[in-house]
């Protein structure tokens, strides 16, 4: 954990089950490893078995490992198929950065499917458990993009955008059940993912230019957010779209 990302000792999920996409790895594992530590019992979804392996020698029977395409039908099935969900951590997405006029469609089909067609009806899933109990934590893993436009990311930014606006909508229709939606915006992360742009110092000192606090985040800084949304701490947080970005949209 990084020195500028302090735990979040206010949420206690005990007796609370989430679900965290994309869990093998940087944000959704962090946010896996905060919702553990909170004391929740956490489904962790992953393609990777080596790394739910991670997870499972460290929390044992704490956390339940599911090896799947979160794309898939076994995925839908499996979650209709629980008991009871009260926290979904919507996180897996991908990001293909390309110019716009030499956008591939096979770019452009991927990250509609993975980043809004899956991030809908995941959540549409969890949501059908989460209205029949009248209460209940759905977390959008969004980013700073879906507020603000950048060159070569127009359908990474498109998607994004619409993640915001199934936030809103989901959180007006849902509101009345009982049920919170919300998204977290993050900047430039250091993740697996991000670490090999990032490696280019011309473009680490773009990014950085353009956060006013002037430092890159920590998977830590997006997991605490998420613990906020998903404890009792949030209860009238409701369709927003929180932006852990450092300032990088208020300009």
């Amino acid at each position: 954990m990084s020195d500028n990302a302090p735990s979040a000792p206010y949420a206690d999920l005990r007796e609370k089950q989430a679900l965290v996409t994309g869990a093998g790895r940087g944000i959704g594992r962090a946010c896996a490893e905060a919702l553990l530590n909170a004391g929740a019992q956490v489904i962790a979804v992953a393609r990777t078995q080596s790394d739910l392996d991670e997870l499972s020698d460290r929390f044992g029977e704490q956390v339940d490992c599911w090896c799947l395409d979160v794309t898939s039908k076994e995925m839908l099935t499996r979650i209709a198929e629980l008991d009871a969900l009260h926290i979904l951590v919507n996180n897996v997405g991908v990001n293909r950065p390309q110019p716009f006029l030499e956008v591939e469609h096979d770019a452009l089909d991927e990250m509609l499917g993975l980043n809004l067609r899956a991030a809908f009806v995941v959540a549409q899933a969890a949501a059908r458990l989460m209205v029949p109990q009248g209460t209940g934590s759905i977390i959008h893993i969004g980013s700073q993009m879906g507020h603000v436009g950048a060159p070569n990311r127009s359908v990474y930014c498109m998607t994004k955008h619409g993640i915001v606006g199934l936030t809103k909508a989901m959180a007006v229709e849902l509101a009345p059940n009982g049920v919170r939606v919300n998204a977290v915006a993050p900047t430039f992360i250091e993740t697996p993912l991000t670490i090999p742009m990032l490696d280019n110092p011309e473009f680490r000192d773009s990014v950085l230019s353009q956060i006013p606090l002037g430092r890159l985040g920590g998977v830590e800084e997006v997991a605490n957010t998420v613990l906020f949304l998903a404890s009792d701490t949030s209860s009238l947080i409701t369709g927003d779209s929180l932006r852990v970005d450092g300032g990088w949209t208020a300009r």
